[in-house]
């Protein structure tokens, strides 16, 4: 009884020991998660407006030629898929991993077809794995990632289509909504789509529309991804907050139940102890 009572209270510790460090992590999300939050409500409205722009100067410019307007044949993929560095985040990378593995293999045959670029260690060690095309990585992105942190993959896939390498390139990435709730995105980037019903401008650009198209499509298409980053940012810290808080919340109701376990053991073997030394006391009367 006794080495059954000490095996209990060893998992009682540990246990309190793992809802320690699952409440802590709890906390560092949190905090990370109201900074990520910040950053990726702050960068809605630029891409949104840099949009607009890019928008209303293709609609106002009949007949302008540029690879990224244009839409051709596809022969050929790219993915951008945005992923997290470390796990214990709940179903965050999974989610989005799952919904690229879908569409490719709804719509691809063989590796030839695709190419993929991935940011986060979790994402190029899932697609290594699986002896994917990975063109180009980027691992350890910071809590609070700057531009210059991811452009060096997101500058290699908006030229890699510019210059026909893939005819069409999908960026895949978790949209932050709140703290419990993320969503699983795969939006085309490239070529942009037909624009409709937008109200062209009356500005003159210098040199031309094309020019400035030609410097503001790039940086659109870049922009876009680092506002995903972000939006994965985000997501990545309230997923991880959540998962933390429910870990917390089993490790309290594991306690509770070794601990009833416990008493219950110690209340037996108390029992037994009474039980033998009246047994004693009979026997010696």
């Amino acid at each position: 009884m006794a080495k059954g009572m000490r095996e209990i209270k060893r998992q009682i510790k540990s246990t309190q020991n793992t809802k320690q460090i699952t409440r802590a992590m709890e906390m560092v999300s949190a905090a990370n998660l109201r900074r990520a939050q910040r950053s990726a409500e702050a960068a809605r409205p630029y891409s949104d407006k840099l949009k607009e722009v890019v928008q209303s100067i293709a609609a106002g410019s009949k007949g302008i030629k540029h690879p990224m307007l244009q839409s051709r044949e596809v022969k050929k993929t790219g993915y951008l898929v945005i992923t997290s560095d470390r796990g214990l985040a709940g179903g965050y990378n999974a989610n989005v991993l799952r919904k690229v593995m879908t569409e490719i293999r709804e719509n691809h045959k063989s590796t030839a077809e695709y190419s993929i670029f991935v940011i986060g260690r979790k994402g190029s060690n899932f697609f290594r794995k699986r002896n994917m095309p990975i063109v180009e990585e980027v691992t350890g992105v910071p809590d609070s990632p700057k531009f210059a942190d991811i452009k060096s993959v997101a500058s290699a896939a908006v030229k890699n289509f510019e210059n026909g390498t893939y005819d069409q390139l999908f960026l895949v990435y978790n949209q932050f909504k709140n703290a419990i709730t993320q969503i699983p995105t795969m939006i085309r980037l490239l070529p942009m789509e037909e624009v409709t019903g937008v109200a062209a401008a009356s500005y003159e650009y210098e040199p031309s529309p094309e020019g400035v198209l030609e410097v503001l499509l790039p940086k659109y298409a870049e922009t876009l991804i680092y506002s995903a980053v972000l939006e994965g940012k985000a997501s990545e810290f309230g997923a991880r907050m959540t998962a933390m808080n429910s870990a917390t919340k089993n490790a309290t109701k594991m306690i509770s139940s070794y601990t009833l376990a416990y008493n219950r053991a110690r209340q037996a073997s108390i029992t037994q102890e009474i039980s033998e030394i009246v047994a004693g006391a009979n026997a010696n009367a």
